[in-house]
């Protein structure tokens, strides 16, 4: 049972990350997911930038101990989507780099909703 619990933290924890990323692009069709998402952006910048650790990541650490399961290996969870969550290669500097994408991406997204929005007003 915690095995599955971690791997299902996993699996949120991925769906967070691809929230973060382009959550912006939700608000093209649904304006009120914006006040979701720029939290949950704000969290997700600060947390590559500052290298902040995100609490589900000792939540599913506690969950495989207490499945006495040794790290990641032996099922689709570990082998397909921990490495896009951890990858093995993150330093300081690559969590910069993604963490200022992150900013740009939906600094320009939510610019060019906001311009769409104002511009669909004016037209009424």
């Amino acid at each position: 049972m915690f095995g599955a619990l971690a791997d299902l933290i996993v699996f949120l924890h991925l769906v967070f990350i691809a929230f973060v990323m382009f959550g912006a692009l939700l608000c093209l069709r649904w304006r009120t997911i914006a006040y979701v998402h720029i939290p949950a952006a704000i969290w997700g910048a600060a947390t590559e930038l500052l290298g902040l650790l995100c609490p589900l990541t000792p939540l599913e650490k506690y969950l495989r101990a207490r499945a006495d399961l040794d790290g990641y290996s032996g099922d689709f969870v570990a082998h397909y989507i921990v490495p896009l969550v951890y990858p093995a290669d993150l330093t300081r500097e690559v969590q910069w780099v993604l963490g200022g994408s992150l900013i740009v991406f939906n600094t320009v997204v939510y610019v060019l909703i906001w311009r769409f929005w104002h511009n669909a007003r004016l037209a009424r």
